[in-house]
């Protein structure tokens, strides 16, 4: 893909221009560790930082959209907003531990359209667009991405923020099991194909609307966690819910029921 729309290449360049500071305070964590008090604060402070420039960055694009967040999470009435979690997985951040990201969608008429996955510290930015494709951003060209072709769960690695009981029917299923405390990422990472399969619960729309969009450009299939009938996805309801599990065509069934 050689072409980037004037959308997502603004929303790139968004994601980047917050990545500044992210990495500045990143590199200060550091220094707080060994304290008992600090790191949280300062992390919290990097934060609202970030999420302020992603603010007045993506306000240029569509200045009459809403700007919904973890703490502002009303969704207007027209359906249009961006969905933004400047830090998923402020914790790690916080800790020194490099699994965070941003998620940044861009919603039109309750669907999402534009959708980006970044790492500021690893410099992975994942992207897609509605129809166009999902994509992970290189130095010469960018690498379509794919979901791997697995089609056992036995042999599957499955990624696990949920609570105990769910993490319990993964592993009486496999031993391949990643707990990392970065939903968005994780998705990311389904739609690349480093892991099969994902289930979340109770995530924010703001956390899960880019990945997504990833996810299924990537031809991945993703339901509401419970659903068994696979035949037809709610986007919307997983959207809002935000308890799911997402997969593969070949994998899908065995993990709807796997939840249900």
């Amino acid at each position: 893909m050689a072409y980037l729309s004037p959308t997502l290449s603004l929303m790139i360049n968004a994601a980047k221009k917050a990545a500044v500071g992210i990495a500045r305070d990143y590199n200060e964590l550091e220094h707080l560790q060994n304290s008992v008090h600090g790191e949280g604060s300062f992390a919290l402070r990097s934060y609202e930082k970030a999420k302020k420039v992603l603010q007045e960055e993506l306000l240029k694009l569509k200045p009459q959209y809403a700007f919904v967040t973890p703490e502002n999470s009303v969704l207007p009435a027209n359906g249009n907003y961006f969905a933004v979690n400047a830090i998923d997985g402020l914790t790690n951040f916080a800790h020194g531990n490099t699994r965070f990201a941003m998620s940044i969608a861009m919603v039109e008429n309750n669907a999402v359209v534009a959708g980006i996955i970044y790492n500021p510290l690893t410099d992975e930015m994942f992207f897609a667009e509605k129809g166009i494709g999902a994509f992970k951003e290189g130095f010469r060209s960018h690498e379509r991405l794919r979901v791997a072709g697995r089609k056992n769960t036995e042999q599957a690695l499955f990624a696990c923020n949920a609570n105990l009981s769910l993490v319990q029917k993964v592993l009486e299923n496999t031993k391949n099991i990643n707990i990392s405390g970065c939903t968005a990422l994780d998705m990311a990472y389904v739609a690349a194909g480093k892991l099969d399969i994902v289930a979340a619960i109770d995530e924010s729309l703001t956390t899960i609307a880019a990945g997504i969009l990833l996810i299924k450009e990537a031809g991945g299939y993703i339901v509401a966690l419970g659903e068994t009938d696979v035949r037809t996805e709610n986007l919307a309801q997983v959207l809002l819910g935000g308890s799911f599990v997402a997969s593969n065509e070949m994998l899908r069934q065995k993990t709807a029921d796997l939840f249900a």
